[in-house]
C-alpha cells in the first residue's frame, strides 16, 4: 500500500471513528420510535449514538428541544404549530401518517354519553395546543359550536388521567397510546375519533442546528425509522411485545393501538405542508395563535431521499 493510498484509509478511519462518538438526542413519546426501532433491528450498527429522552406528550418535548436539550423528536401537527407560533427553533423534516381512529374523546365506561352532541355544556380533559386539543377545536366548527358550548380543562396526561378516572371531567380528548390504555384497561368508550374531522399529521422535528450540524446522523435516523415502521406494518405482534415492555405495560394495549393506526412515514411535500397549514388556520379561527404562519417555512423538504430510501424506493 503507497503512502496516499495508506493516508486516504486512515483519514476515512479517522472521520468514522469521530462520526462513532457522535451522539443524537432523540426526544420520544411513550417509547414510540425507540419501540419500533428496537423491534426491527434496525438499530445494529450505528455509526453513531442514540441517547433517548423519553416525555409524557409533545408540549414538554418542544420545550426540551427549544432549550437544546434534544435535537429531533416527534410530535403532532397541533403542538408543532404552537411551538412554531411561539418561535421555538424547530423544522418538520418528516411526515408521520396513519389512521385517526386513535385520536379519540372518551368517556368512562359507566358515563351514559354516546356522542359528541351529548357533551355540550360538560367538561372536557385535554392538553392545551395539544393534537386532543385540536379535535374538540375541529368537532366543535362541525357542529357550528363554539368553545364556550363546553368545559374546556386544560391538564397534561397524567393529571387528565385522575381527574377522568375520579369523575371530575365527563370526557377525555386524547391520543394513543392513551386511547388504548383506556379502552382495552378500563373499557372506556370512543364517542368521537377524529376520522373525517383531523388529518391527524404528526412530523419529526429537529432544530435547525442539528440540521446543520448533525445532517447525516438525522438523516440515517430517518432512513431506519422509515425501514422500522414499514416493517412494523406486518409485525404489530413483535413491535406490541418490545413497546410493552419498554413501557411496562401489557401488550394488549399496544396492538391495539397499533393494529388499526397503519403507522407510516412520508416525506414532506405539498400534501404535508397543505394538512400542516389547515391546522394553522383552524388554530388562528380559534384565537390559539395571533398571527398566521406560512407553513411552507416551518418545514425542511431536503431530507425526502433518506425517507425515500427507507421505504425502499
Amino acid at each position: 500500500m503507497n503512502r496516499f493510498v495508506l493516508a486516504a484509509a486512515l483519514i476515512a478511519a479517522t472521520l468514522s471513528s469521530a462520526r462513532a462518538e457522535t451522539t443524537l438526542i432523540v426526544g420520544d413519546q411513550k417509547g414510540n420510535s425507540r419501540a419500533v426501532m428496537e423491534a426491527s433491528g434496525v438499530l445494529k450498527d450505528l455509526p453513531y449514538k442514540i441517547e433517548w429522552k423519553e416525555f409524557a406528550a409533545a408540549a414538554p418535548l418542544l420545550e426540551a428541544l427549544g432549550a437544546g436539550a434534544i435535537e429531533t423528536g416527534l410530535v403532532g401537527d397541533a403542538p408543532f404549530t404552537f411551538a412554531a407560533a411561539a418561535n421555538v427553533p424547530v423544522k418538520a423534516i418528516g411526515a408521520i401518517r396513519q389512521t385517526q381512529e386513535g385520536l379519540a374523546i372518551l368517556v368512562p365506561k359507566e358515563s351514559t354519553i354516546k356522542s359528541f352532541d351529548e357533551l355540550k355544556g360538560k367538561k372536557i380533559a385535554t392538553g392545551r395546543g395539544s393534537i386532543g386539543h385540536q379535535l374538540i377545536l375541529a368537532a366543535l366548527e362541525s357542529k357550528g359550536w363554539t368553545p364556550a358550548d363546553i368545559q374546556l380543562v386544560f391538564l397534561a396526561p397524567a393529571d387528565a388521567k385522575v381527574a377522568y378516572s375520579r369523575g371530575s371531567v365527563d370526557a377525555w380528548s386524547t391520543w394513543e397510546p392513551y386511547v388504548s390504555q383506556e379502552e382495552v384497561l378500563f373499557e372506556s368508550r370512543r364517542v368521537l375519533t377524529a376520522e373525517g374531522l383531523s388529518a391527524g399529521l404528526s412530523l419529526q422535528v429537529a432544530t435547525p442546528t442539528a440540521i446543520k450540524d448533525k445532517r447525516p446522523e438525522l438523516e440515517d435516523f430517518l432512513r431506519r425509522l422509515t425501514q422500522a415502521r414499514a416493517w412494523a406494518l406486518n409485525n404489530a405482534d413483535s413491535y406490541a411485545q418490545t413497546w410493552g415492555k419498554l413501557m411496562n405495560v401489557v401488550p394488549s394495549v399496544p396492538l391495539n393501538w397499533l393494529t388499526r393506526a397503519k403507522i407510516r412515514i412520508a416525506p414532506i411535500d405539498d400534501s404535508v405542508i397543505a394538512d400542516e397549514q389547515k391546522t394553522i388556520d383552524l388554530y388562528l379561527r380559534a384565537g390559539l395563535i395571533k398571527t398566521k404562519l406560512d407553513a411552507a417555512t416551518l418545514v425542511d423538504r431536503s431530507f425526502t431521499d433518506a425517507i425515500s430510501k427507507g421505504a425502499g424506493l
